[in-house]
C-alpha cells in the first residue's frame, strides 16, 4: 500500500494510490486506514511531503562503503542529528541554493516512518511501530559544515529535506537498492544491506532516547558517491520498491 499526502481544493489529505487514481481517506493512517469514497485522478493530484512529523531524524555515517570512502572508522553506535521540520519539501518541489552557501550536496537515503508512540522500544517489536519508508534527500551546506564543525546550520535551511514521494507500507528494508541521479547521470548506488545499524536497531536506539510520535521520520544515512549540485540541476533519489524523489534547485 502507497500512502500519500496530496493538495486538492485547497486542502492537504491523505489518500491512498491507486492504479489511475488517489482515494482520500477519511484520517490520517496511523490508527486504522479508513477510505472514503472520495476520489481524485492522479494527473490532477499535488503530492505533499508524506509525512508531517514532530521531528526529523538523521543518521550520519551509517554505510560500511561510504566510511571506506571517507576512510573513517565504523562507528560503534549511531550518530544521530535533527533537522527542523521547516526543512521538509514536497516531491518536484525546488531545493532552494541559499546565498551564502558555496557548496551544495545531495545524499540519498531511505527513511522510516514511524505509526505510533515508540518509546524504549526493542529490536524485536520494531516493526509494529512502523508505518512505511519513503525516499529522503539529506540536502547539506558542505561547506558551511566544515566552516562550522558541526551539522546544524548546514542541514537546516528550508528545503533541505525533500521527502516522497509516498509511504511504502508494505516493504522489507534489509536489502534494497538505493540510487542518486543528478541530471539522469548515476551517482549513488548501493544496498541497504551495507547499512552499518539496521533499521530495527535505529529505531530502538533512538526510541531510548527520545520518544517518537506518529508521523515521525528517521532517514538511515547515505551511501557513498555524495557530491555537489548547483542551480538549475536535476536530483532523483530512487529506492527500490519505493520509486523515485526528484527535485530541481533553484537560486534563492
Amino acid at each position: 500500500m502507497r500512502i500519500v499526502r496530496v493538495l486538492h481544493e485547497k486542502k492537504p489529505h491523505w489518500g491512498i494510490l491507486e492504479s489511475e487514481k488517489i482515494c482520500l481517506l477519511k484520517e490520517p493512517p496511523f490508527k486504522a486506514v479508513r477510505r472514503s469514497r472520495n476520489y481524485i485522478p492522479i494527473p490532477k493530484a499535488c503530492l505533499l511531503a508524506p509525512s508531517l512529523p514532530s521531528k526529523i531524524i538523521f543518521v550520519g555515517l551509517n554505510y560500511r562503503n561510504h566510511a571506506r570512502e571517507l576512510g573513517m572508522k565504523v562507528p560503534k553506535e549511531p550518530v544521530i542529528f535533527l533537522k527542523p521540520t521547516t526543512t521538509l519539501l514536497a516531491p518536484g518541489a525546488d531545493i532552494v541554493f541559499p546565498p551564502q552557501v558555496r557548496r551544495l550536496d545531495y545524499e540519498a537515503e531511505l527513511a522510516v516512518v514511524i505509526k505510533c508512540r515508540a518509546k524504549n522500544v526493542s529490536e524485536d517489536r520494531v516493526q509494529e511501530y512502523i508505518l512505511g519508508y519513503t525516499c529522503c534527500n539529506d540536502v547539506t551546506a558542505r561547506d558551511l559544515q566544515k566552516k562550522d564543525g558541526q551539522w546544524t546550520r548546514a542541514k537546516s535551511f528550508d528545503t533541505f529535506c525533500p521527502l516522497g514521494p509516498w509511504i511504502e507500507t508494505n516493504l522489507n528494508p534489509a536489502d534494497l537498492t538505493i540510487c542518486s541521479y543528478l541530471n539522469n547521470k548515476l551517482r549513488q548506488k548501493s544496498s541497504t544491506r551495507n547499512l552499518i545499524f539496521s533499521v530495527p536497531r535505529l529505531v530502538s536506539f533512538i526510541s531510548r532516547v527520545m520518544t517518537l510520535l506518529p508521523g515521525d521520520v528517521i532517514s538511515t544515512g547515505t551511501p557513498p558517491g555524495v557530491g555537489s549540485m548547483k542551480p538549475h540541476d536535476r536530483i532523483d533519489v530512487a529506492i527500490e520498491g519505493i520509486g523515485h524523489l526528484r527535485n530541481c534547485v533553484v537560486k534563492f
